[in-house]
C-alpha cells in the first residue's frame, strides 16, 4: 500500500482548513486481499515443519491439500500432523470422512473453498500446504465434476479385474480411451475404475471431457506458489527413514486395526500407501520384509508422479533444498522471496 508522505498530509490538512471543496476527492478502494500462499512438493520432502513455521508468521492457518489425510483413523500411514503440531497451528481439511466413505476432488473444493471464505471473514490470509495436485488445481481452475459414482458398475469391474488378472481393466480402457490408458498407470485401479465408469455414463472418454473443460474457471484471486524439492537421491534417503518410522511407529498395527474394523482392502483409502503393502503382509501375500520393501519402493515412484504433475506447472517458484537443511533454514529462504514484503 503506497504511504502518505508528512508533506502531502500536510497539504490534505491544509485543504480541510479552507473547508468543503467543489468536488470531493475519489476515496481510494480499501487494500485488496494478499494472494493466497500454497507450498507444495513431494512426500517426505519437509513440508509439513516449514508450513508450520509460515503459519505462525503470517497469524494464520493451514488448509491442507493431500488426499490421503481426509480419511479418520489413519494417520500413521498418511503422516498425519500430531496433535500437538496441531494444537500449535490448526490444519484443516484432513480427518473428514471414514476409510469407507466417498470422498472426491469436488468434494474437496467445496469443503476447501467454505474455509478459505472463513479465513478471508476473520482477516487471516489463505494458505495452503499439501502435495495433492489435483486438489490445488481444482480449487484454482474448477473441476469438471462428472457423473456421480456407480458403485455397481464399480464393484463389477474390480471383480473382473480379479478373476481375469491385472491388466484387465487398463486393456479395457486402452481399447476405448487410449489416451487415458497412457496416462494412468496399469495398477492405479481407482482413476482406471474412474475412467471406464465416466465412458459407461456418459459416453465419452474422460480424456476427451478433461481437454474440453481444460480446468476453465478463473481463480478466486491471486495466488503465488512455491515449490520444495531435494536431489533425488536425498529424498529416497528420507523416504526410506520414513517408512522405517511408520513401522516403528505402528503401521502394522493401525492396518491391522483397519481391517479387523471391516474395512475391505478394496477400498479407495485401504490402497493407499502404507495400508495396501501392510495388507498383504498381514494377508500372507507377502513376508514382512517384502512389504516394507514394496512400501519404499511404491512411495518413490509416487514422489516421482508428483514431481511429474507439479514440473508440469510454470507458475511454481522453487526451493531447492540441501541434504542438511532443517526447515528453519527453509523457513527463513522462503520468507526473503519478494512475495512475503506483502505477506508480512
Amino acid at each position: 500500500m503506497k504511504r502518505t508522505s508528512p508533506k502531502s498530509k500536510g497539504r490534505e490538512n491544509q485543504s480541510s482548513a479552507r473547508g468543503p471543496q467543489k468536488k470531493a476527492a475519489a476515496r481510494r478502494p480499501p487494500p485488496s486481499e494478499p494472494p493466497w500462499f500454497i507450498l507444495v512438493g513431494p512426500t517426505a520432502v519437509g513440508k509439513s515443519a516449514v508450513a508450520e513455521r509460515l503459519a505462525s508468521a503470517f497469524g494464520t492457518e493451514i488448509l491442507v491439500a493431500d488426499s490421503r489425510q481426509v480419511y479418520q483413523g489413519m494417520d500413521i500411514g498418511t503422516d498425519k500432523p500430531s496433535a500437538a503440531a496441531r494444537a500449535r497451528v490448526p490444519r484443516h481439511l484432513i480427518d473428514l470422512v471414514p476409510p469407507d466413505g466417498p470422498f472426491s476432488a469436488g468434494i474437496y473444493k467445496r469443503l476447501a473453498e467454505a474455509q478459505i471464505d472463513r479465513l478471508s471473514q476473520e482477516g487471516k490470509p489463505v494458505f495452503i500446504e499439501g502435495g495433492t495436485g489435483l486438489y490445488i488445481k481444482t480449487l484454482l481452475y474448477g473441476l469438471w465434476d462428472g457423473p456421480p459414482a456407480d458403485w455397481d458398475f464399480r464393484d463389477r469391474l474390480l471383480q473382473e479385474e480379479r478373476e481375469k488378472g491385472e491388466g484387465t481393466l487398463h486393456r479395457q480402457l486402452a481399447a476405448v480411451d487410449p489416451a487415458a490408458a497412457e496416462r494412468i498407470h496399469p495398477r492405479d485401479l481407482p482413476k482406471l475404475v474412474r475412467a471406464l465408469e465416466v465412458y459407461h455414463r456418459v459416453g465419452r472418454p474422460i480424456s476427451e471431457v478433461h481437454a474440453a473443460h481444460r480446468f476453465s474457471e478463473r481463480p478466486k484471486g491471486d495466488y503465488f506458489l512455491v515449490g520444495l524439492r531435494r536431489e533425488r537421491e536425498d529424498l529416497y534417503r528420507r523416504i526410506e527413514q520414513r517408512v522405517e518410522s511408520q513401522i516403528a511407529n505402528g503401521l502394522i498395527e493401525e492396518t491391522a486395526r483397519l481391517l479387523a474394523a471391516g474395512f475391505a482392502p478394496q477400498l479407495p483409502s485401504m490402497r493407499g500407501l502404507g495400508y495396501k503393502q501392510m495388507s498383504r503382509y498381514l494377508q500372507g501375500e507377502q513376508t514382512r520384509e517384502e512389504a516394507i520393501a514394496t512400501l519404499k519402493r511404491d512411495t518413490r515412484h509416487y514422489a516421482k508422479r508428483q514431481m511429474t504433475w507439479f514440473r508440469a506447472d510454470p507458475k511454481i517458484e522453487w526451493i531447492d533444498l540441501t541434504e542438511n537443511e532443517g526447515p528453519e533454514e527453509t523457513f527463513e529462504r522462503i520468507l526473503r522471496l519478494k512475495y512475503f514484503k506483502i505477506m508480512l
